[in-house]
């Protein structure tokens, strides 16, 4: 049995020791670090064995003969943390256009896959890495229904290597229901007569309607085909696309931020059997004990956004989290889904600190950063906590992941390791090295 310890002289050796034992299939044995199972109290010290890619058992006293031994004492061990709602890989400098590819033309593209269109070399992916995010979503843009996305890891030499699943969910934007009240008196646009705006949005949510209506309809005609009861309708890859979603085999992540927005949504949720997520929900707050009562979740993303109204106080963005919690409402957090957030998708422990500050329970933030996550994605058999039989993707940091002063030092994904370099720390290192002015 190897033993293996971290001090910074022998980093690289230890490194490469890691990598061949993980080439060879060679057991690796997590041991010294206060282990973060999500799912039960910390181990602390704990013990995390690594086998074929999978966690094969988590304990105190483990019995590992013949593996290699990692000793990361002083350390504590997570589960990979999981991005939901990202545009992570389909954009790069938002300045540039070429780097774009957030958004499809078209209001309704339900056939649009947007893990395909990921540039597995940007330069944002390491650096999420490097802050414990071990997978993401990239969420799709445009019109209405906007497309389908995946859950992608961020290390593989290819789409073929990074999607784990796909895909896992449809994408859907709500229609703004506001109505303009804004006076322009030195507009070259006049404002629309409210009546007009009204008519306009109810046209939105009608065609919207009508949408998954006929794409039910669809769905109906292949099944009484199966059953000989009619014949094949043609192949419409926009229907074929809805077919998951409408039969209520894979969720519908639905995008709106505004308390009437929600109600609409809640109130459409009632008339059908979609499996529903609502993401953004930055006025989550005001409808909480609805959104409990329909059992739908929330993918948060506005924990650092400021107050909406005038009137909401200061820390409304900061505590809502915690009011959907109290109201039951499963939460998981995310950076956000535009261009914008797509470099800051590291800071996603952050937002979850955030809310511990503001009354969400640390061990609930740590399950909207990793668990739910999993769960929303439809993937919680293999990832999101550190239990026996999941995939061995967990990373190593200096302290609590919730803590800004905490640096990850090692990270796994599916039981082999992976590199925390990036453009940070590569410009660290370069003017770390640059010449020093000469002494007068």
């Amino acid at each position: 049995m190897k033993l293996l310890t971290l001090p910074a002289p022998l980093c690289l050796l230890s490194l490469a020791a890691a990598l061949a034992a993980n080439a060879s299939g060679q057991p690796l044995l997590l041991t010294g670090a206060t282990v973060h199972p999500v799912t039960a109290p910390p181990l602390s010290p704990g013990q995390v064995l690594i086998q074929a890619g999978k966690i094969a058992a988590v304990g105190t006293n483990l019995d590992a003969p013949g593996a290699t031994i990692i000793d990361l004492s002083g350390q504590h061990l997570y589960p990979g943390l999981i991005a939901l709602n990202t545009v992570l890989g389909l954009t790069e400098i938002s300045a540039v256009r070429a780097t774009e590819d957030t958004t499809e033309v078209g209001d309704y593209t339900p056939e649009v896959q947007s893990w395909i269109a990921v540039n597995p070399d940007s330069e944002l992916i390491p650096v999420a890495r490097a802050n414990g995010v071990a997978y993401f979503e990239p969420a799709p843009h445009g019109g209405v229904v906007v497309g389908q996305s995946a859950l992608l890891a961020t290390d593989g030499w290819g789409i073929e290597q990074m999607a784990i699943r796909k895909p896992v969910a449809l994408h859907v934007f709500w229609p703004a229901m506001d109505l303009d009240l804004r006076a322009r008196p030195a507009a070259k646009t006049k404002l629309k007569p409210l009546e007009d705006q009204a008519r306009e949005r109810q046209a939105k949510l009608r065609d919207l309607m009508e949408f998954f209506e006929e794409a039910k309809a669809y769905a109906r005609a292949k099944t009484a085909a199966a059953k000989g009861q009619a014949s094949l309708p043609p192949v419409i890859p926009a229907w074929e696309a809805m077919l998951p979603y409408v039969e209520g085999r894979l969720p519908v992540v639905v995008h709106a931020d505004t308390a009437r927005q929600i109600r609409a949504v809640l109130a459409w949720a009632g008339t059908n059997s979609y499996q529903l997520i609502l993401a953004g929900g930055r006025e989550s707050a005001r409808v909480a004990d609805l959104i409990a009562a329909a059992k739908i979740p929330v993918i948060y993303t506005h924990t650092f956004t400021q107050p909406f109204r005038d009137t909401d106080a200061y820390d409304t963005p900061f505590a809502t989290p915690e009011v959907l919690r109290r109201a039951g409402v499963k939460i998981a957090f995310s950076i956000g889904s535009d261009s914008f957030n797509a470099p800051l998708i590291k800071n996603l422990p952050y937002a979850a600190a955030q809310a511990v500050a503001f009354g969400l329970p640390r061990e609930e933030a740590l399950k909207a950063i990793t668990l739910h996550p999993a769960q929303l994605g439809g993937i919680a058999d293999r990832l999101g906590s550190i239990e026996a039989g999941k995939d061995a993707s967990l990373f190593a940091a200096t302290g609590d992941i919730l803590d800004i002063r905490s640096r990850v030092t090692r990270m796994w994904i599916a039981g082999a390791e992976v590199s925390l370099e990036n453009r940070h720390t590569r410009l660290y290192q370069k003017y770390q090295a640059r010449p020093k002015p000469s002494s007068p």
